[in-house]
């Protein structure tokens, strides 16, 4: 990616980036912004690594599987969990100023494989890297690249395992050196919502209300959701049909059932604006006005009387609301 120059051109001339378009149609306005870098080429996972369907093709089968999971894939799963949960808190370990999130890419690509797994980003729907990592504004979807990450920056890490056939999916918000208090509150509220939409989460409730309790607590401190993505059902499928809005929708209504598995995983904006932009390359989801963004994600099954977090092992996130603390 070319450096910023310290002149920048007139709106109709050619942009500085060399994208060959006007600088009005461009970058104009972008400048301070993240700009994509060089995306190495697509890593290989060993022969002895059990792999899902899509590794080779780049697509998933159409999914068949159940919404209600069996207590033998429950405890698959449980183990996926925790395995994803290590290797998050791990990779967060990694974080700090002067790394490109290439060099993420490639820790968590070797510790997957370590454990036995197969990174699920790998090839899904053709992403080229093996975790997401989106930094400020932009919102999921953040592929690894030459960029270095930057001291005041913020990460979010999304990390899936495929192990014993089934997805383990969390994700974090991590602090590159030392930030605002702006974006210590964002990190911080961001991570309460998706306990607050955890705990909403009980047999015979409409999901819908997962939505109203996130929605609710991000407008205290008048943040956006973000609402073009969205929480899933989740187990040998890496996506399955449940679909778990982040703000309320009277129309979300399916109830939820004890041995349902999916992931919480709210996106929440400093500014308040919930709309996004899509780059180039069809995957970085950033916001529309620039404004920074956090994430956090568990994988959860709903039990008897609540919900278990699949993805609370040892070290990770903490599977104790934050305000209970």
């Amino acid at each position: 990616m070319s450096q910023i120059p310290e002149v920048l051109p007139a709106s109709n001339d050619p942009c500085w980036c060399g994208s060959g378009r006007k600088y009005k149609r461009c970058c104009k306005g972008s400048e301070g912004r993240i700009q994509p870098g060089v995306v190495s080429p697509m890593r290989s996972v060993p022969d002895n690594i059990v792999k899902p369907p899509y590794a080779l093709t780049g697509t998933p089968p159409r999914n068949s599987e159940s919404r209600v999971k069996s207590p033998e894939v429950i405890e698959r799963m449980r183990v996926a969990g925790a395995a994803a949960a290590e290797i998050l808190r791990n990779a967060g370990e990694f974080v700090r100023p002067g790394i490109t999130t290439e060099e993420i890419d490639i820790f968590v690509h070797e510790l997957t494989i370590k454990m036995g797994g197969y990174p699920s980003p790998l090839n899904y729907h053709g992403y080229p890297k093996s975790v997401c990592t989106s930094v400020n504004e932009v919102i999921c979807h953040g592929i690894p690249d030459s960029r270095v990450l930057e001291d005041g920056d913020i990460v979010n890490l999304d990390v899936t395992i495929y192990l014993n056939g089934v997805h383990g999916d969390t994700n974090a918000t991590f602090a590159v050196g030392n930030i605002s208090d702006e974006d210590k509150q964002l990190i911080k509220v961001t991570e309460e919502c998706m306990w607050h939409g955890i705990e909403a989460v009980k047999p015979g409730v409409p999901i819908n209300e997962v939505g109203r309790a996130i929605e609710i607590h991000a407008k205290k401190y008048k943040y956006g959701v973000v609402r073009a993505f969205i929480g899933h059902g989740i187990g040998e499928n890496f996506h399955t049909d449940i679909q778990v809005l982040h703000y309320f929708d009277p129309r979300n209504t399916m109830i939820i059932r004890e041995g349902m598995t999916f992931t919480i995983e709210p996106m929440i904006t400093s500014s308040g604006e919930w709309r996004h932009k899509m780059w180039d390359d069809d995957w970085t989801a950033v916001t529309s006005d620039g404004s920074r963004t956090a994430q956090f994600e568990h994988t959860l099954v709903v039990t008897a009387d609540g919900v278990e977090i699949l993805t609370g092992g040892d070290g990770a996130v903490s599977p104790k609301a934050p305000w209970r603390r």
